[in-house]
């Protein structure tokens, strides 16, 4: 398969990230930490991530790419109103099966399915702990064979739906990237807006707008103030500036530092009803890491 063919593959799988990562890159297997320390509260989050994607070409301009993702959040809570010894980290584990075809033109279809299990693995699994990921998309790339007059860009439609409780409804993919200068790109949509320049073939920069979740099943339940929480989420909005190292073609390093804009960490009940706000209050916000890309 070729390196081209292998891009277009991974396309649709990094939108699959779409809450969490860059739509811009083709990555093949990724390792990652993030710190978000809170010294208002003392209340911090440190996450260890690894993934990996592995295309399959079974026919002509058609794929199965298999993928698999870990994530270990520990959480290190201070003066909250209910036990924490069971909730010192929560884990999500996710495995995935997708298909994408290639047209002659500049479209590609995909779709994707998949399981994760996100719960703080406290006893046996529970029904609770099961989450069920369902995407569709459409690619239109033209960042290949571009035309004379014509600038590389990528527009990015689709659908999201998951069983996440509380959440009945799929959620808009919706991601537009441009190259309009040869040294400066940028990126519109969700989860990342971004601004890029190249200062040489090794050495990146941005800035941009992004979004930060997490979510998993609390087993045993959580009683505050009278009231059950089910669930321990986290969502962020934040802004700030990142850098990327080329080693080679394929190789970089990879360092992102942000303050949020938005914090919004609680528990919360299975109809998505706030139970208790352990964050919220802005703070600083660190994620480094190194990937195999195309």
């Amino acid at each position: 398969m070729s390196i081209k063919h292998i891009k277009a593959t991974l396309l649709f799988c990094l939108i699959s990230l779409v809450f969490v990562g860059n739509a811009q890159s083709s990555d093949l297997f990724r390792i990652e930490y993030l710190h978000i320390p809170n010294d208002n509260t003392g209340n911090s989050i440190g996450r260890f991530r690894t993934f990996f994607q592995l295309p399959l070409e079974f026919k002509k301009n058609n794929y199965i790419v298999v993928g698999g993702e870990y994530r270990n959040i520990n959480l290190d809570l201070k003066d909250v109103p209910f036990d924490t010894s069971d909730l010192h980290s929560v884990q999500r584990i996710e495995a995935s099966l997708g298909y994408l075809y290639r047209t002659s033109g500049d479209w590609i279809y995909a779709a994707k399915a998949g399981m994760r299990l996100q719960s703080n693995f406290a006893s046996k699994l529970v029904s609770d702990d099961y989450i069920y990921v369902g995407n569709v998309y459409a690619i239109r790339d033209r960042t290949e064979d571009v035309k004379e007059g014509d600038k590389p860009n990528r527009l990015i439609i689709g659908l999201q739906y998951t069983t996440t409780p509380g959440r009945n409804y799929p959620l808009p993919i919706l991601n537009y990237y441009r190259e309009f200068h040869p040294n400066w790109t940028y990126t519109l949509g969700v989860p990342k807006t971004n601004i890029r320049y190249k200062f040489d073939k090794t050495n990146h920069v941005q800035a941009f707008v992004t979004l930060d979740n997490f979510f998993a099943n609390i087993q045993a339940n959580k009683e505050v103030n009278g009231r059950v929480a089910e669930n321990i989420s986290m969502t962020t909005v934040l802004g700030g500036l990142g850098y990327e190292h080329y080693f080679t073609d394929h190789i970089m390093f990879y360092g992102y530092a942000a303050y949020t804009i938005s914090n919004d960490f609680r528990l919360r009940d299975n109809e998505r009803e706030d139970i208790y706000t352990i964050e919220a209050k802005n703070t600083l916000y660190f994620r480094t890491g190194i990937k195999l890309k195309i």
